[in-house]
């Protein structure tokens, strides 16, 4: 049964080929400075730079440049976009990149007038913002965190080795988003398939949990179907712009707080993932794939019913003269195959972790509730030595 809910999602989108043009009708609803937050400078070598900085001079935008933002943004760059944003008094914060980008930016939303540290209020004590929140927009390059379409911002503390993410209400959610699956077509491969994971785990994460009826769910075996159908043809192929296009709006619909209503949601390979990267630095899709299949395997006598759905519905596989447990671990076989053929990581030692950083990593993970087992650290310690 459905709980009660609402659901609210104030950010516009634009997709397609074509749709940067329409940044000419969204930019004069704000004011005339505008900081263009982009990464390491990949959008000035593909040509987007140039594409989205002539569209603000033409609406006689003044551009106040932030860029350098890393995949993994740090406290350290928060608090120097926020800098930046308040010595020049902007009026708009538009995000041209990919997820780190994007949530960068809604942490500097929510910053630039906050009187306390934006570090301790959000992302240690998780308060709401009380201040006024500067708006945000993306021109989105790389597919995989849906931060495009949501309020989440992850930020990372290397000295307290944390990485941290809130999720913000609604008033923090790009005021628009622009999807053109062509800026993601000169992504690394290994970029995109870590986006790729990052999608279907946000799925997972928002799927195991509950044994009730709901639509959610159905709506979450059709987008982890779509991923994995798409992931086969784009690591083969990946200029292929239909299975690109089908991946970008599989990624925003799989974290735009939809599917995750009337039901509760397990966040723990996130937790177990962020923690890998506090103390590793590595690529965020690739810490989740790392820590993902020793988590269901442990968790999957406490679900077993929704694993071997998940086994039938996504995977198709055959349930006939098998047990509920033989389904299940065959559909976690499967999703093991499918990780190998996109070629993502299955451990966290490939990714730079140690034997000597796991008690630090398990005391940098967060143990939420919300899926079929409540960790204990212990537990955790367990995960993370099978992980390596």
């Amino acid at each position: 049964m459905l709980g009660n809910f609402t659901y609210a999602n104030a950010t516009k989108l634009y997709f397609g080929d074509e749709s940067l043009q329409y940044l000419n009708q969204e930019l004069p609803k704000y004011g005339k400075k505008v900081q263009l937050i982009y990464g390491g400078g990949s959008i000035k070598k593909n040509g987007i730079y140039d594409e989205v900085v002539n569209i603000l001079k033409a609406n006689g935008k003044e551009i106040v440049e932030d860029g350098g933002v890393m995949p993994n943004p740090t406290v350290e760059k928060l608090y120097e976009g926020v800098k930046i944003a308040r010595e020049n008094n902007v009026d708009l914060l538009l995000a041209v990149g990919g997820g780190s980008c994007c949530d960068y930016a809604k942490a500097v939303s929510v910053s630039v007038h906050c009187k306390e540290d934006p570090w301790e209020k959000y992302f240690i004590r998780f308060e709401e913002p009380a201040c006024p929140i500067i708006p945000v927009a993306c021109v989105l390059t790389m597919v995989g965190t849906g931060s495009e379409m949501n309020g989440g911002s992850v930020i990372t503390n290397p000295a307290q080795h944390l990485k941290i993410g809130h999720v913000f209400g609604e008033n923090v959610m790009p005021k628009f988003s622009i999807l053109n699956p062509k800026f993601t077509l000169t992504l690394p491969k290994r970029q995109m398939v870590a986006g790729i994971y990052d999608i279907f785990n946000h799925i997972c994460e928002q799927y195991f949990s509950g044994t009730d009826d709901n639509t959610s769910d159905y709506l979450a075996e059709g987008l982890m179907r779509s991923v994995v159908h798409s992931a086969k043809i784009a690591v083969k192929n990946p200029q292929d712009y239909e299975a690109r296009s089908n991946i970008m709006w599989c990624a925003t619909w799989a974290l735009n707080t939809l599917i995750a209503k009337g039901k509760t949601t397990d966040w723990m390979v996130h937790m177990l993932g962020q923690a890998v990267g506090a103390y590793t630095d590595a690529t965020h899709g690739m810490t989740l794939a790392a820590v993902s299949l020793p988590y269901y395997r442990h968790i999957l006598p406490y679900g077993l019913a929704k694993f071997k759905r998940f086994a039938t519905e996504v995977w198709k596989i055959n349930p006939q003269g098998k047990t509920d447990e033989q389904v299940a671990q065959e559909g976690l076989q499967s999703l093991e195959n499918w990780m190998k053929e996109i070629g993502v990581c299955l451990h966290i030692s490939e990714l730079g972790a140690t034997p000597e950083m796991i008690e630090g990593i398990a005391d940098a993970t967060l143990i939420l509730k919300g899926g079929y087992k409540v960790l204990n650290r212990d537990e955790i310690v367990t995960i993370l030595k099978e992980s390596l």
